[in-house]
């Protein structure tokens, strides 16, 4: 990876007018912030926008800089140039790969609407670009802006759903990928990389920001959960065709178009044991809660390689109250990672990063001691893609908690675990 290109002076905070236009206001440096707490960003925290993001207005939210001078956090209110006309915030929605440093800094006007399932990273104006504070998680390009052209998905997609309209998983993918642009169905259809198998349609969570199912009115779900069980049959004849052919291949269960696939393991079961009577080429992972180890245990010995494990926190307390698990726990979890490193097998831990939260002390402790007992091979830095303060509330996250800074704590992860793998995505390992 080349090294990060970071700006020679400090980017101004941008704001939108009324009609979604975008503006810098150079007399005010941009701002970021950590878990409630505004932060004058180093310029080591900033990136140029990644190709493929996207910019947000932040509905019912004002934003906030700082004074060049005195680096006062000042609220900017109304429009410099039209003196009474509303603003709002800005946030960047990075594209894969990226992750953040700091989220976007503003303050939230009385009766605000919730923020959709999405991440809010800051974002400035210097030198005629774009800035945002993150940092490149993963060399791997396979969800790259670059690597995807509209016509050939949509050739390659309607033709593959043409000769399997028998097959409702493939048909379930097509959806995903056309309506959605969901980049691991896209890759489905363009037969390269990790492939997905969704097959849950029900969950033992009820996850505060699930992207598949949420509470009518409170806020809306990104895409609609699976509404079937496939068959082994019809998961085989997607999975075993992806293994034999594509380059780096994986297959996953456990997608955000479904609920929890242990819950599916006799039907994962089966169709893992007739797709490796078809193939030994290629990696099969679960994403998972991890919430049933009796089960995970079924799947190693019949041939999973791989599982990520979705993990909030590592604290007891912060993990029940996003989870909302039903009959499980983090101990139950952690269990599950210990089947699978018994049985020689990958782990990951798909950790949702929130910076304040992420690089809080106590998080960070509570992370190095899971490290050392359970040894994980690889992190997955994943944005929480969820409203800031919502989840804050949600997992009664105290206020005004120290947090060292992702950068630092990116330093001391890499440091004190020199042979865990950092990334973003689903290593082949076969």
């Amino acid at each position: 990876m080349t090294a990060p290109i970071h700006p020679a002076g400090q980017p101004s905070l941008v704001y939108a007018d009324t009609e979604g236009n975008i503006t810098d206001f150079p007399p005010l440096l941009m701002a970021g912030n950590s878990a409630g707490s505004f932060v004058l960003p180093d310029r080591e925290d900033f990136i140029p926008l990644p190709e493929g993001s996207e910019l947000f207005v932040l509905q019912d939210r004002l934003p906030v800089g700082f004074e060049p001078d005195n680096h006062e956090a000042l609220l900017l209110d109304t429009d410099p140039l039209r003196p009474g006309a509303p603003i709002q915030a800005v946030a960047a929605f990075m594209s894969p790969a990226h992750t953040a440093i700091l989220t976007s800094a503003y303050q939230t006007q009385k009766n605000a609407t919730r923020l959709p399932l999405f991440a809010y990273t800051a974002i400035g104006w210097y030198d005629d670009r774009f800035w945002t504070t993150a940092f490149r998680s993963d060399t791997d390009i396979r969800q790259d802006t670059a690597q995807f052209h509209q016509e050939r998905i949509n050739t390659e997609t309607r033709k593959k759903l043409q000769q399997y309209k028998h097959n409702r998983l493939i048909q379930h993918l097509g959806k995903c990928c056309l309506t959605y642009a969901c980049p691991a169905a896209r890759n489905y259809f363009l037969g390269r990389w990790e492939a997905p198998l969704p097959t849950s349609p029900v969950c033992n969570a009820r996850c505060v920001g699930c992207i598949s199912l949420q509470a009518s009115g409170k806020c809306s779900a990104t895409q609609d959960r699976i509404a079937f069980v496939p068959t082994p049959a019809e998961i085989t004849e997607v999975a075993a065709a992806h293994l034999q052919t594509a380059k780096r291949a994986i297959v996953s269960f456990g997608q955000g178009c479904e609920g929890e696939p242990l819950l599916q393991a006799d039907t994962i079961e089966m169709a893992i044991t007739a797709i490796r009577r078809k193939t030994d080429r290629g990696t099969i992972n679960l994403n998972s809660n991890a919430s049933l180890p009796k089960s995970l245990q079924r799947l190693a010995a019949a041939g999973l390689n791989s599982l990520r494990v979705s993990l909030n926190s590592a604290q007891e307390h912060f993990h029940t109250s996003y989870y909302r698990p039903q009959h499980f726990s983090l101990a139950d979890v952690l269990t599950s990672i210990r089947v699978m490193k018994e049985a020689g097998k990958f782990v990951s831990l798909n950790y949702f990063v929130l910076p304040g939260v992420t690089d809080s002390y106590d998080e960070y402790n509570a992370l190095r001691e899971l490290l050392h007992t359970f040894r994980p091979d690889r992190i997955q830095l994943r944005n929480l893609n969820m409203d800031p303060e919502w989840y804050l509330r949600s997992i009664g996250f105290p206020e005004d908690t120290e947090a060292m800074g992702m950068r630092l704590w990116l330093t001391r992860i890499e440091e004190e675990f020199p042979r865990l793998q950092l990334g973003y995505y689903n290593p082949s390992i076969r």
